[in-house]
């Protein structure tokens, strides 16, 4: 699967790295809590590291190393990148009106009460949303996970979340323009469906469904072969189980691989959590970005547009602390900043974890995540399925464990 260097060669001590295996067993693995774990970490794009443990899922075959898994919101940097892509050809600007390519969104207006039986009440006009405010969700859009007003619900109620399988992109702007801003655009700051419209600005922009863009000018060049929105024929037996968490017992299969509509064409290719994928190619996906945009002599963006990527767009350097409404995402809010498509580490004491300053990181819905630390050139890549994603601990576990191994620090 991997061709591990010596870990002792890269700066890790291989008896604290060994501990990684046993932890996830003796934690999740064994005791079901989790069906599967895989996990690799690197130095330099050099894996040091290499765990797979558990099964497929409840037909009991052990985890293959090319296991499929739903990547959920690592969906999110892929459509950032390929957005700055973009933004490199001067085919769009950061700082543009969304209504460049989106009309539908001309005269927004911001919440002002109603929702349910009751009608929206005619909020203040909105000022225009900005390419960069849906890089960073501080565009006012929400999730209907986050479960905590009537606008939310309302996009429970248009099923926004999972789009997949009832909407095309137009139908998806459409029925979104119609509904209320939760605040103004750049006012504050709540993981939303802001991924899944600038994925559709791809599409609008480049003339390309965001499937066939991603491959032609990310995965076909990295040689991320096996990810794309969707199970390629002929692989369901790939694609492991998916599981959500039940208090007191254990997790309840809730998508079988082999049946999963996942195996068939979807109407709409999700920015923000549609992919498909493997840990080996989240890993290529990460080191390009460590190496600054480029992998085995292919470039796919400029170093500067990484840096821009990886920097905190928050105001006035704040933290998620002072600018996050949401009651989910996948960051913690101390001591992290946001940039564009990714949190960041801005204060590692505040974090309470082990982390470097200017780390970068994001994760799925299904326990899924990543991170690239510039300073100590280590990346990770965790892969498994159980939703949500703040069941467990499990990130902050495995950050501990890899940097306790760490002998040989650049910091």
């Amino acid at each position: 699967m991997f061709d591990l260097a010596p870990a002792g060669t890269m700066g890790f001590d291989t008896d604290r790295l060994a501990r990684i295996a046993p932890f996830l067993a003796e934690t999740y693995i064994d005791n079901d809590r989790l069906p599967n774990a895989q996990l690799v970490v690197a130095r330099d794009g050099k894996p040091v590291h290499y765990t797979r443990l558990g099964r497929m899922g409840d037909d009991g075959r052990a985890l293959r190393d090319d296991a499929l898994f739903r990547i959920a919101s690592m969906t999110k940097p892929v459509t950032s990148v390929a957005f700055m892509q973009l933004v490199e050809q001067c085919k769009v600007a950061l700082e543009e009106p969304v209504t460049k390519v989106f009309p539908e969104f001309a005269g927004l207006r911001i919440y002002a009460g109603g929702g349910g039986a009751i009608p929206f009440a005619p909020g203040a006009p909105a000022h225009p949303i900005r390419f960069v405010d849906l890089l960073t969700h501080m565009s006012g859009f929400t999730y209907g996970l986050q479960n905590r007003n009537n606008i939310d619900a309302v996009y429970r109620e248009h099923n926004f979340d999972f789009a997949r399988d009832h909407l095309d992109s137009d139908e998806f702007v459409a029925r979104l323009a119609k509904l209320p801003l939760e605040f103004a655009p750049g006012g504050g700051w709540n993981y939303s469906v802001s991924t899944d419209v600038l994925g559709i600005a791809v599409e609008r922009i480049s003339g390309m469904r965001l499937g066939d863009y991603f491959e032609k000018h990310i995965f076909g060049p990295l040689g991320m072969d096996d990810t794309r929105f969707g199970v390629a024929d002929g692989q369901s037996d790939r694609l492991v189980d998916a599981y959500a968490y039940r208090p007191g017992q254990t997790p309840k299969m809730i998508n079988a691989g082999a049946t999963s509509k996942l195996n068939q064409d979807g109407t709409f290719d999700s920015g923000g959590g549609g992919l498909i994928g493997t840990i080996e190619d989240y890993h290529r996906f990460a080191t390009m970005l460590l190496n600054a945009g480029e992998l085995d002599g292919v470039r796919i963006l400029s170093p500067k547009t990484v840096r821009l990527m990886r920097t905190n767009h928050l105001p006035n350097n704040s933290d998620l602390t002072d600018m996050s409404s949401s009651l989910f995402s996948e960051a913690n809010n101390a001591g992290t900043g946001f940039g564009l498509g990714f949190a960041m580490v801005i204060d590692p004491a505040k974090t309470l974890m082990p982390s470097s300053l200017g780390e970068f990181y994001w994760g799925g819905a299904y326990s899924t995540a990543f991170f690239v630390d510039p300073v100590e050139r280590i990346t990770c890549v965790f892969m498994t399925q159980v939703y949500p994603s703040s069941t467990y601990p499990i990130r902050r576990q495995l950050k501990t464990l890899i940097y306790s191994a760490l002998t040989d620090s650049y910091a």
